[in-house]
């Protein structure tokens, strides 16, 4: 017998991790694919029974220069798969291009100017090929952050850097304000067609204000400040790509349509929820670690990943 919702993650990393967990909280049975051997996962190559039952497929693979890996691979099955009423893509808010510092939003005309947004946008139109017959949903996303990937890890790895270029703001979402727009669009878009989502928090931000909130909440001096030249210079070809581009990204309209309201509406929350975490974490291994001869201690912070206020 077929489960009800059965959904299919091509690629569990950290965002998938997310969104499988909080789905099994709505009554999902989850799969998760990995070119890694995991026990947590199947093996990309041999998905094709587990699509034979997915009611729900979500896609976090990139695209590469030779397209989308999960369509290249699988897309007759998946056009065929007999259950299968929705499909969720994880793009990239790099499809809008450079707006000069211009806000964006759901309805903006895409106008990529990097080959990494050209990709996106060519994945985007090929999944939404399957909206005559399924929903389709592409969520463009902006920086992703979180437990275990934010300014603390900089920070305490010696590698943050506090750039200064007035003005120039990033949009970002933690990563379980994600998580939670993606289940809640699985449960309210059923339909076939097409929707585009945006994920980014309320408040775009400069860099340098990020990383100097969290150098507070830790209680130590932010990294000496580095004008945006200077810094050009040893960047990356990757941060080049993310610095040569301004845009703001509005959710608004996102969120209206989910009826939510991000956990995190800005850094400023997230950073100081992670913090919490941790901190909670480690009381709770200080405890384990004093003799006690109880099973280990396991505390779910359910406000942040599995809080539902229906946004």
């Amino acid at each position: 017998m077929m489960p009800e919702n059965h959904l299919l993650i091509f690629g569990l990393g950290y965002s998938g991790k997310a969104v499988r967990q909080l789905a099994c909280t709505e009554g999902f049975t989850v799969t998760g694919t990995s070119r890694s051997k995991s026990i947590e996962t199947i093996p990309f190559e041999h998905a094709d029974a587990v699509l034979a039952t997915a009611t729900h497929i979500l896609v976090t693979a990139p695209p590469g220069a030779d397209g989308d890996p999960v369509l290249a691979r699988y897309r007759q099955a998946i056009a065929e798969a007999p259950a299968l009423r929705w499909i969720g893509y994880l793009s990239s808010t790099v499809v809008y291009g450079n707006r000069n510092g211009g806000w964006v939003d759901e309805d903006t005309p895409p106008a990529p100017g990097q080959d990494r947004g050209v990709r996106r946008l060519v994945a985007e139109d090929a999944w939404q090929d399957f909206a005559d017959r399924k929903a389709v949903v592409v969520f463009r996303v902006a920086g992703i952050y979180g437990p275990n990937r934010s300014a603390f890890d900089d920070l305490r790895a010696g590698r943050a850097r506090r750039v200064i270029k007035p003005g120039h703001k990033f949009g970002r979402i933690h990563r379980d304000d994600l998580a939670r727009a993606v289940v809640q669009a699985m449960t309210h878009t059923s339909r076939p067609g097409s929707h585009i989502f945006n994920l980014s928090d309320d408040e775009p931000a400069e860099s340098a204000s990020v990383v100097t909130e969290a150098s507070r909440l830790l209680g130590t001096l932010p990294p000496p400040a580095t004008l945006f030249d200077e810094a050009w210079l040893s960047m990356s070809p990757m941060a080049r790509s993310f610095w040569s581009e301004e845009r703001q990204v509005s959710a608004v309209k996102t969120k209206k349509a989910l009826g939510l309201s991000w956990l995190y509406p800005t850094f400023r929350e997230g950073l100081k929820a992670i913090l919490a975490a941790e901190t909670s974490s480690e009381v709770c291994s200080q405890i384990d670690a004093g003799g006690s001869n109880s099973a280990p201690i396991v505390r779910v912070n359910n406000d942040r990943s599995t809080g539902r206020d229906r946004r």
